[in-house]
């Protein structure tokens, strides 16, 4: 049984007309695809903003933790670690992760190539889960607490540019007076795809950068606190600032630090929802259309309906459980639609990007539930809401015309 056949019957139709039943696989179809290319966009939009924070704050943590007297530059003012501090924090219901870190600015150069880095010190309880995951050739260094590593974690952007690869030894030119130098192994080579990271950041051993600043074995840049959901940035930033730390220490978001990313992530958001107003303005359209043209066609019946005692209400009613039904397979059709493009593309990665303007290289899937829900729910609402205007229409139709009408 066709869908334009059970609608049919619903309506009670006497006759049933070629003409109708098309113009309802017309809405059906236009629901459908409205409906599947609302789905399709937020799964995408979705995937590429968790994607590309997941892999920003994996590089950098959610809130950074430094001296209140920082400019913002690579070097600044060192703080005394605090082991209490760090107890507490973790303590938070929203921190994962708290981990030290220290900047330093250098020169690397290999046989024939020089390149500006910022050297990020780590210390033991640096968390390796990001880097691992991003790691294309050698492997993570391990320190010791007896001695430093004199290992090097490079980018795979670095290391094209400097012309080497796991195993070769460089050495870092630290800009200062007298400058200094240091000799580095490259342990591994990592790519998170996020060019601005990658091209300005190496990892070593923190002790390097303490040695090299004339810090004590205890003083470091600041502490990197990962979250477990970003949503809980703001508001654990706040109970850090305070509440937590002391008067010569500052907290702040990296939306704070860098909020460009930031920016342009949101602008994703704003093209999703300027796709959603489209769609559910074609929707609204191609349901209004097709009411009309029901509403015409079925001229007799209303005529009829009218002269046996029907009111004006109950016959809208009919026309608008007939819109619901349009409604709700064209909501079926374009779910399953819509859920079939994002299996395709989570399993067969068709939609591919440019890594060096996107930062990833395949479009990437995520698919809220709550927020298909809604796109149902309200498309729904949105419809009937709208359909209940033209369905007026009815109520200025004369009886004895509408029986004489053909």
């Amino acid at each position: 049984m066709g869908v334009e056949s059970f609608i049919a019957k619903r309506l009670a139709f006497s006759k049933k007309k070629a003409f109708s039943g098309f113009i309802i696989k017309i809405a059906i179809a236009a629901v459908s695809l409205s409906v599947a290319v609302m789905i399709i966009a937020t799964a995408f939009v979705n995937g590429f903003k968790s994607e590309i924070q997941s892999k920003v704050f994996g590089f950098m943590g959610h809130i950074q933790i430094s001296s209140f007297e920082s400019n913002y530059a690579f070097e600044t003012k060192p703080i005394a670690a605090d082991p209490e501090l760090i107890q507490k924090i973790e303590a938070l219901p929203a921190t994962s992760h708290v981990q030290a870190y220290a900047n330093k600015t250098a020169i690397l150069k290999s046989d024939s190539v020089m390149e500006g880095i910022a050297l990020k010190g780590i210390d033991v309880d640096f968390n390796w889960e990001f880097f691992s995951h991003y790691l294309i050739d050698g492997e993570s260094f391990k320190m010791e607490d007896s001695k430093k590593s004199n290992n090097i974690l490079l980018s795979k952007t670095t290391a094209k540019r400097l012309k080497v690869q796991t195993g070769d030894k460089i050495i870092a030119y630290f800009i200062q007076d007298p400058v200094r130098t240091r000799s580095f192994t490259i342990s591994g080579i990592f790519n998170t795809g996020l060019i601005e990271y990658d091209q300005s950041f190496a990892l070593v051993d923190i002790r390097h950068i303490q040695k090299l600043e004339g810090w004590k074995e205890k003083q470091i840049q600041g502490y990197e606190v990962f979250l477990h959901d970003a949503d809980n940035m703001d508001e654990t930033n706040e109970t850090l600032y305070y509440n937590l730390l002391g008067p010569n220490l500052l907290s702040q978001t990296l939306r704070e630090i860098n909020p460009s990313i930031f920016d342009w992530l949101e602008l994703q958001s704003m093209n999703e929802r300027v796709i959603f107003t489209l769609m559910i303005i074609v929707t609204v359209i191609n349901m209004i259309t097709a009411l009309l043209i029901l509403i015409m066609e079925r001229t007799n019946m209303i005529g009829i309906l009218k002269a046996l005692g029907s009111s004006n209400w109950s016959i809208r009613k009919l026309f608008l459980f007939s819109a619901a039904f349009i409604v709700g397979f064209g909501l079926l059709f374009g779910n399953l639609l819509g859920f079939f493009v994002c299996f395709l593309q989570h399993q067969f990665e068709l939609l591919r990007l440019s890594e060096e303007s996107y930062f990833i290289e395949v479009v990437p899937v995520h698919i809220n539930w709550f927020t298909i829900f809604l796109i149902n729910f309200f498309t729904l609402v949105i419809c009937l809401l709208i359909l209940i205007i033209p369905s007026y229409l009815i109520s200025k139709i004369s009886p004895v015309k509408a029986i004489r009408f053909d």
